[in-house]
């Protein structure tokens, strides 16, 4: 297993993160312990939650992700030799049920700490990021910014206030952002440096083949200000794959499951995704190995969160840390990208 530096900090993550999305509802809590040792022989040390996970979000499952890690710390006893990353919500109608008027703020904040530190049975978290701003702007694949100052939410300074509060306490180790911007990203770290706050040591984002909009201005930010891009969803909800290609659904597969998430499955995306998938295996790859390849290789990317709905899919998922791809396939896929670009942002 490859370790790479998370952000400035003196933190080694391994290059594959282990998403926690589906445990507690897709995933069972045996299936999720199976995952979690299975990628910890492999040299795995990064794990990712949330307090809203399991997705799709519910009332029902809300939490268990962060409990079934908890359970399974407790069991190993291994918390010192894993880096543990989590988030709290942003705002929102859909999540409401979590607190009442979600925001960025001290109250929301606190709360959400103190039980995310009770699930997962630990006195400190290395990483807490921000799931998503507080302020209106552009996520989870909205395009065209529309500017409403009116929907600022909390400010960056007080939100930054709290996040110090939590680091002087000894129950957060460094802060991160998640579905933020490039100019998010910078207002952050300029308030940050300013007034002597927790500098943003990562950045969570869609990234993949079907969406580099990354790297149109916020990978600059991330190279010159010294912040890890941790990737999300780098295979498109398994699109990438090739599983889903004309119309297939596979039994139990997770779109199959899920049909409302289709940010993938657009025309363009599936013609993108037809050339991937030719192009891999035309060099002899699996495409979804070259997929998570390509990210993997990426300079501003520390790891690359995965997600597997079996054991099977998690072990080929990590092979791909093994896996470097020459330069004439590198080639190929910027001419993809140039004829397909960001098909599915």
């Amino acid at each position: 297993m490859q370790y790479n530096k998370l952000g400035n900090t003196d933190i080694d993550v391994s290059a594959i993160c282990l998403g926690t999305m589906t445990f507690g509802s897709d995933q069972s809590e045996a299936d999720a312990f199976q995952q979690m040792d299975y990628a910890v022989e492999q040299g795995v040390n990064f794990f990712d939650g949330a307090e809203m996970y399991p997705i799709p979000t519910s009332a029902d499952y809300q939490g268990r992700n962060e409990e079934i890690i908890g359970s399974w710390l407790k069991a190993r006893q291994n918390r010192d030799k894993v880096v543990i990353a989590t988030k709290v919500t942003g705002p929102g109608e859909m999540v409401s049920y979590i607190r009442p008027d979600m925001g960025l703020d001290r109250r929301n904040i606190r709360e959400a700490i103190t039980n995310s530190l009770r699930r997962l049975q630990t006195d400190y978290i290395d990483l807490y990021q921000l799931h998503w701003p507080d302020r209106a702007t552009n996520f989870f694949g909205q395009l065209n910014y529309t500017h409403q100052p009116e929907k600022d939410g909390t400010p960056i300074l007080e939100t930054l206030n709290v996040l110090q509060e939590l680091v002087s306490e000894g129950l957060i180790r460094h802060v991160g952002l998640s579905n933020e911007t490039a100019w998010g990203t910078m207002k952050f770290l300029q308030l940050a440096e300013m007034h002597k706050l927790p500098k943003c040591v990562s950045v969570q984002n869609p990234f993949s083949l079907l969406n580099r909009t990354a790297e149109i201005s916020l990978t600059e930010v991330l190279h010159r200000e010294g912040v890890s891009l941790l990737p999300y969803s780098p295979l498109g909800f398994g699109v990438l794959s090739g599983k889903y290609l004309n119309g297939a659904r596979p039994e139990e597969a997770r779109i199959t499951r899920h049909p409302t998430y289709a940010r993938y499955l657009n025309e363009q995306g599936q013609l993108a995704t037809q050339a991937y998938v030719n192009l891999a295996k035309a060099h002899g790859l699996d495409p979804a190995v070259m997929a998570l390849a390509w990210v993997n290789s990426r300079p501003y990317v520390s790891s690359n969160i995965i997600g597997a709905s079996n054991l099977a899919q998690l072990k080929d998922n990590i092979a791909s840390v093994s896996v470097t791809l020459s330069d004439q396939l590198l080639s190929e896929i910027e001419a993809i990208h140039a004829r397909y670009p960001n098909p599915c942002p």
